[in-house]
């Protein structure tokens, strides 16, 4: 029997306006719900609206509530800047919100049904930091994530992995002082925001940063990733990993200098599934549409392998 593969998805995602030019924009969505409908394995796709749910109480958790409702009243009226990189629309705070409802949404299907999920949103979430948005990012989606999945009975550790190829600040800082919360980044450096240095390993050792240098390819990836990323991810024995799966350390990205091809995340997601099944990704960064697309697909088509092979 084919399992079915979810991917927690709304075009109200699209209505998150970014202006002409801008490199966050809809059609990087556009482009993977094409490329995954055109897939072989398209038939064993199942696409999800997110809930109905009310997502800021945990918003409101991690995010300072005056921020939060700054933003709402921003985009009400209208929207604009919040740094040089970081746009709001009039429909930009409920694109927002959703995202993180497709985030929560996710967690409780990978949980109940012990097998991974995509929640494939924007904006990202990675930089969004307790008072602000920055970098393309306006709530920290992951970050959320961990802590709403740790008030649930069952779950006592949650790992973010981020193989986005910029250091996601927010998320690390919104969870480096919780104990059962594990955070651990391969990314660019020097690059956008400046952080993430080996040095920064969280209050409880719970934060492993793994700098790469420009023009990096997956074998100079490879060792680090099986070295240092997944031991360490298997020690700390997750009941949930949430993976931040931003793709712009392929070659083809315009924004970094990293030299991965999409067969690289289809690696290292088969190497996450060994840690557990129990996988939520969501999408962060990833600018190059073609890339982005055959990316979350290899993605994707190696959990369906991973399922087929447990299913036998």
């Amino acid at each position: 029997m084919k399992s079915a593969f979810p991917i927690i998805y709304s075009e109200v995602f699209l209505a998150h306006e970014t202006g002409p030019g801008h490199p966050e924009n809809a059609g990087r969505l556009k482009s993977v719900v094409a490329a995954l409908r055109s897939h072989p394995q398209a038939d064993q796709i199942q696409w999800q609206q997110p809930s109905a749910r009310d997502p800021l109480p945990w918003i409101e958790q991690i995010h300072n509530p005056r921020y939060v409702a700054a933003l709402k009243t921003f985009a009400d009226q209208g929207g604009g800047r919040l740094d040089a990189d970081t746009i709001v629309s009039p429909a930009s705070y409920a694109a927002a919100t959703l995202a993180v409802t497709a985030w929560l949404d996710g967690v409780d299907w990978v949980l109940a049904n012990d097998s991974p999920a995509f929640a494939l949103v924007r904006p990202p979430g990675h930089h969004a930091e307790r008072d602000r948005g920055m970098g393309f990012c306006l709530f920290s989606n992951a970050a959320i994530s961990a802590h709403y999945a740790l008030s649930l009975p069952a779950i006592r550790r949650v790992a973010i992995f981020d193989w986005d190829v910029h250091h996601g600040n927010g998320t690390q800082a919104l969870t480096a002082a919780h104990p059962n919360i594990f955070y651990c980044s391969l990314h660019q450096s020097p690059a956008y925001p400046g952080t993430g240095s080996a040095t920064e390993t969280g209050e409880h050792n719970n934060v492993l940063n793994v700098p790469m240098p420009p023009g990096s390819t997956w074998s100079d990836y490879e060792r680090p990733f099986y070295q240092q990323i997944l031991p360490r991810l298997q020690q700390f024995a997750p009941d949930l990993l949430l993976v931040s799966a931003g793709y712009d350390a392929n070659a083809a990205d315009p924004l970094a200098s990293i030299q991965l091809m999409p067969g690289s995340y289809a690696t290292m997601t088969r190497a996450c599934l060994s840690v557990t099944p129990r996988i939520l990704f969501g999408l962060e960064g990833g600018y190059d549409y073609d890339s982005l697309g055959t990316s979350v697909a290899a993605t994707i088509s190696s959990c369906l392998a991973s399922a087929s092979l447990n299913a036998r």
